[in-house]
């Protein structure tokens, strides 16, 4: 099916509700929530880690599990999105995912137990992937994920919790990754109809499969409830060695009323990891 006739076919005409978007009334831009994935930087220990972001302005450390939950809790810090795990599933989870019926149950399960953990927690935001392809057609996957997903709805809402779907490349990094362009995850989001299900925009996987990066947010940023950085290629700093330009990307997220967070998520070259995080949050916090 073309990507194109996919969205048109399956999206609905009505847009559902925006989430961590400002009043249209405030023209002034949001200032950037920076968080940052704990993964690149995970031989820094964890407090230490700590204390470095909250001196550079990060509110966030992401993709944790609950176990890290104490961590962050005692050092005054968010958690943007909480990271999904399961030794029931016969593989990570980018790969058995939400498009893979016979997975729902131990999906369901192990979903409703994270959910009720990061309310608890006072956390807001979950992520989920859509799995791999394995021959599977695009409105199948979208059928299959909406079937899963939409049964946890019930209860985000009612926590208060929000379940964002990562769009990844399969040219490079995920092959036969399913929810690889944004076309089938804006497609889902609103087959799905719930503020509680959205969309984590990642800029580096996204500018690999399609490019047109502000035109993209700029069209479709209602959909998007979370944003990714690394540069191109190579998904390393995101200074001038790469191919994007992060402060005129940031203005253009900023420029849409976004007020959530957006996340570091390249793997620093430098020997100092942290001057590299350092100089990336600089980069993404444009003058105006």
């Amino acid at each position: 099916m073309n990507r194109r006739h996919l969205l048109t076919q399956l999206a609905s005409a009505a847009a559902l509700p925006a989430l961590g978007l400002r009043a249209a009334s405030d023209p002034s831009p949001a200032p950037v929530r920076h968080s940052v994935c704990r993964g690149p930087f995970s031989k820094i220990p964890m407090d230490e880690f700590c204390e470095a972001c909250k001196g550079m302005g990060i509110g966030s450390i992401e993709l944790l599990e609950p176990t890290d939950f104490p961590s962050l809790q005692r050092h005054g810090l968010d958690c943007a999105l909480v990271r999904f795990t399961s030794k029931e599933l016969p593989g990570p989870h980018i790969v058995a995912g939400w498009n893979q019926p016979e997975l729902h149950p131990i999906l369901l399960r192990g979903y409703e137990k994270l959910i009720r953990q990061t309310a608890d927690a006072g956390f807001q935001r979950v992520i989920c992937f859509s799995g791999s392809r394995n021959g599977m057609d695009e409105a199948t996957g979208i059928e299959n994920c909406s079937a899963g997903l939409s049964q946890l709805m019930p209860l985000c809402e009612k926590l208060g919790v929000t379940l964002i779907m990562e769009l990844l490349n399969s040219k490079v990094n995920h092959p036969d990754y399913m929810a690889d362009h944004s076309a089938f995850g804006i497609a889902l989001r609103e087959k799905i109809g719930s503020p509680h299900f959205s969309l984590l925009y990642d800029i580096y996987h996204m500018q690999i499969m399609e490019g047109d990066i502000i035109a993209t947010i700029r069209e479709h940023h209602a959909h998007f409830g979370h944003y990714h950085t690394a540069g191109v290629p190579g998904r390393h700093e995101i200074d001038d060695s790469q191919e994007l330009n992060y402060p005129a990307i940031v203005r253009a997220i900023q420029a849409t009323g976004y007020t959530g967070w957006i996340g570091q998520e390249f793997s620093p070259t430098a020997k100092d990891k942290l001057a590299s995080l350092r100089q990336a949050i600089q980069i993404c916090t444009p003058s105006a």
